[in-house]
């Protein structure tokens, strides 16, 4: 490895001739280079890359201090090392709080000037060893603003890159929270198509009889408040990429014409007799089971074997608590510098809490949680009493599940067994803040089967959720 680099600022030519043979004896095996005053010092530093500068504070016409700041305003990288014959506690308060790394007493020792030079090399090594974990960890465990390390997310993160840079259509399915913009935003950005626009609309966001104009344009004049031809998504999205979410809450007549658009490759804008061509890679999101949708008569048969050509399916936080600590890391991190706080973690109480909650909102849900949390936390580190007072109520629950009222006289299992029971489905019930879709999947039972459940032990209308 190359030598570390050592600049020397004193005024006492003997003091730098000490200093500089026990930096290049073989125990210390430093570079040296010395400057009797702060101006040569700073020409030095201005041509030559150094590790390290021991510079003497008590210097004319420009002293040890004024060296920082203008080493500070300058923006030169280098350790500087403060050194004094006074053993004044002040100044050396003072060196540091203008920047110094430390500050050593004359008569130096090389014991004490390697102790400091080494202390601060290894501060050193440190930083760059974690900045090199948390860049390994980002790269691996984090694609276009989606975090996770489980087998699931790296499934969807290898299938994202091999499918970018192709046409096809492309499925996203997952409940609602999952981030199924981000994996959209993530095809694009990663694909061929970056470059182009990038256009969103939830189909289930615009009012049925403007959402065909909003999709495909108008002509002057096609209706009452068209006073201008208007251009549509497609066309704005042409050369790029339309991402349409909830995609089975759209209209059925929609649904016709957006099949002939895939067909076609070209759009009839609204009260137009011209079609226009378009070069558009859909890419289609919904929470909904639209095989269900297709049984149900609500959405097409052959659109949806259109747009399922390629399906990616996103799991819902609770199958992959494993990627809880990362997300709250990078939330974190993210509202550290949009709100402006300082929080530094989160206590292990919390972070239980935070793994053990069911998470019905999904990762939304744990974004808009560490928000709220961080604005109201009034420490550095988030603890159990600052997460929101739903969670802390399932611990309430948890802890009664223990204390089941259940009379040591009675050893009738069928008895027993529905006193467990009605505390299970009460305690999924408050984790789903009364979700019973949720809660039905949380106890493994179908959704008809706890509603006849709640029912026989009179939780159906007396639940308070």
């Amino acid at each position: 490895m190359p030598k570390k680099r050592v600049l020397i600022v004193d005024d006492e030519p003997e003091v730098r001739k000490i200093i500089s043979s026990i930096l290049q004896s073989p125990k210390g095996g430093y570079e040296v280079k010395e400057a009797g005053d702060v101006e040569s010092a700073l020409e030095i530093l201005r041509k030559e890359p150094f590790d390290h500068v021991l510079c003497d504070i008590y210097m004319e016409p420009l002293d040890g201090l004024d060296f920082l700041r203008m080493v500070k305003e300058k923006g030169i990288k280098v350790n500087v090392v403060m050194m004094s014959g006074k053993a004044d506690v002040e100044q050396a308060l003072e060196a540091i709080g203008y920047g110094a790394q430390d500050y050593v007493h004359k008569p130096i020792t090389a014991g004490q000037l390697f102790f400091v030079l080494k202390r601060i090399e290894e501060q050193e090594r440190l930083r760059a060893e974690n900045e090199r974990l948390r860049r390994e960890v980002e790269e691996r465990y984090s694609f276009h603003n989606m975090v996770g390390k489980s087998s699931k997310m790296q499934v969807v993160f290898d299938v994202i890159r091999k499918i970018a840079d192709y046409k096809t259509t492309v499925l996203i399915t997952g409940e609602s929270g999952t981030g199924k913009e981000l994996v959209a935003k993530a095809l694009h950005y990663n694909g061929i198509r970056k470059n182009a626009p990038f256009v969103a609309v939830n189909c289930g966001g615009i009012p049925e009889n403007l959402l065909e104009s909003e999709l495909f344009g108008h002509a002057k004049g096609a209706f009452t408040d068209a006073i201008r031809a208007k251009k549509g998504l497609f066309e704005e999205a042409d050369g790029g990429t339309l991402f349409l979410d909830e995609i089975g809450d759209l209209p059925l007549p929609l649904q016709v014409k957006l099949l002939r658009v895939l067909q076609e490759e070209e759009i009839r804008p609204v009260g137009d007799t011209r079609t226009v061509k378009v070069d558009v890679r859909i890419v289609a999101a919904t929470s909904k089971d639209l095989e269900r949708e297709v049984r149900k008569g609500n959405f097409r048969n052959d659109l949806f074997y259109r747009i399922n050509v390629l399906r990616i399916s996103l799991p819902p936080l609770r199958e992959r608590r494993e990627d809880i600590p990362l997300l709250v890391d990078f939330f974190i991190q993210r509202f550290n510098s949009r709100l402006g706080t300082k929080i530094k973690g989160v206590s292990p109480d919390a972070m239980q809490i935070l793994m053990d909650y069911p998470w019905p909102g999904n990762v939304r849900e744990l974004e808009n949680v560490l928000e709220r949390t961080m604005v109201l936390c009034e420490g550095d580190v988030i603890q159990k009493e600052d997460l929101p007072p739903y969670m802390l109520e399932n611990l309430v629950v948890e802890d009664n599940i223990q204390k089941l009222d259940i009379d040591d006289s009675v050893l009738s299992i069928k008895k027993c067994s529905r006193v467990l029971e009605k505390k299970l489905i009460q305690r999924a019930l408050q984790r789903t803040r009364g979700n019973k879709t949720q809660a039905a999947k949380l106890l493994e039972i179908s959704l008809p089967a706890l509603i006849y459940k709640m029912k026989d032990y009179g939780l159906y209308k007396t639940q308070p959720f």
